[in-house]
């Protein structure tokens, strides 16, 4: 009786450290919606600093920023960052690459080392679909 109100409060303190995104904007976007990145595969070794990702999704269509339809959004490409929050714009630095001209594939250069790649989609205004629309993060590494 004891143990289990010990793993208890360790799995509540757990919770309450995770990083949580946030609650999601207000665009709406079908819960079967499905976002992927197609290359590079997780776990994928990559000879040379520029290489192409491709980006996958079902379920939705893709839109230029700024253009407002329903179930339509654009790519955000999150690089060795953990996603934002969901109810705020994504920034867009080094890490948050926004393709809002509605790009579905993109090069880019990375150092060599093991780096982490998730796509998140967002609406007219960069901010993330109700529900979040997102990859699984993938792991790779440039050589």
């Amino acid at each position: 009786m004891h143990r289990m109100t010990i793993l208890t409060a360790a799995a509540c303190a757990a919770l309450f450290l995770m990083p949580w995104p946030g609650v999601a904007g207000d665009t709406p976007a079908p819960r079967n919606a499905y976002l992927y990145i197609g290359w590079p595969n997780d776990g994928e070794v990559i000879r040379g600093r520029r290489f192409k990702v491709w980006f996958g999704l079902r379920q939705m269509g893709v839109a230029p920023a700024g253009i407002k339809k329903p179930n339509t959004g654009h790519h955000h490409l999150i690089v060795d960052a953990p996603l934002p929050p969901f109810d705020e714009e994504i920034p867009n630095d080094r890490n948050h690459l926004h393709f809002g001209a509605g790009q579905t594939e993109t090069y880019i250069e990375l150092p060599p080392g093991e780096h982490t790649l998730q796509l998140l989609f967002a609406d007219h205004e960069h901010i993330p679909h109700d529900p979040p629309v997102y990859s699984k993060q993938k792991t790779i590494t440039v050589k």
